[in-house]
């Protein structure tokens, strides 16, 4: 009973914040306010969690919500849902401040074992969570990848790495590191509706 009331209400949520963003692109402050209270923890660990410093997460996260606010009108929930959607935004943001920082490159310093911090509905598998898996599923489902995929799904989703530093780092044509993250993708999908 649980798990269906849960899911009720993070379906509840989702159509909430699709609300919010159509009313935001009517330039509604009052929605955008809301909209900003109801994601902003979720996206705050998402770029924190790629750029690594409190205060450039802060920045990052408010250029984020200035794009979310110009580009409402784009959203589709045909298409993503709204924290998927958002956090794409929030993550491309995070990388492009970490691409534009000579001081802060993109590295796989920390262990990529850790992944624990994933936020419902940000990019990549993290999305497979927010449509009602386990994360501890989703952690059991990528411990059956094999090991240079596995790693490339892991410095993608969890690390910000865009392909090109997949391949570089990787030491592997871009590809095959894309065929790695797309069958990756298609893996984990189908073990976690198989559990």
């Amino acid at each position: 009973m649980t798990i269906e009331k849960n899911s009720f209400l993070s379906m509840q949520t989702t159509e909430e914040l699709a609300q919010l963003l159509a009313r935001c692109a009517l330039k509604d402050r009052r929605a955008f306010e809301s909209l900003y209270r109801a994601s902003s923890a979720q996206l705050f660990s998402l770029v924190l969690r790629i750029v690594k410093d409190q205060d450039l997460a802060s920045e990052v996260l408010q250029e984020s919500y200035v794009k979310i606010w110009n580009r409402a009108g784009d959203f589709r929930v045909d298409l993503a849902k709204p924290l998927t959607w958002m956090g794409a935004i929030a993550r491309n943001q995070a990388i492009d401040l970490i691409r534009r920082s000579s001081s802060q490159p993109v590295t796989a310093s920390e262990p990529i074992e850790e992944f624990n911090w994933i936020a419902d509905d940000t990019a990549g598998p993290a999305e497979l969570v927010s449509q009602g898996f386990e994360e501890q599923a989703l952690h059991n489902c990528l411990k059956q990848l094999e090991g240079p995929q596995r790693q490339a799904m892991l410095l993608a989703y969890f690390k910000g790495m865009t392909h090109d530093e997949l391949a570089h780092h990787m030491a592997t044509p871009l590809g095959t590191v894309k065929s790695w993250l797309r069958r990756g993708l298609m893996r984990l999908k189908t073990c976690l509706e198989d559990k």
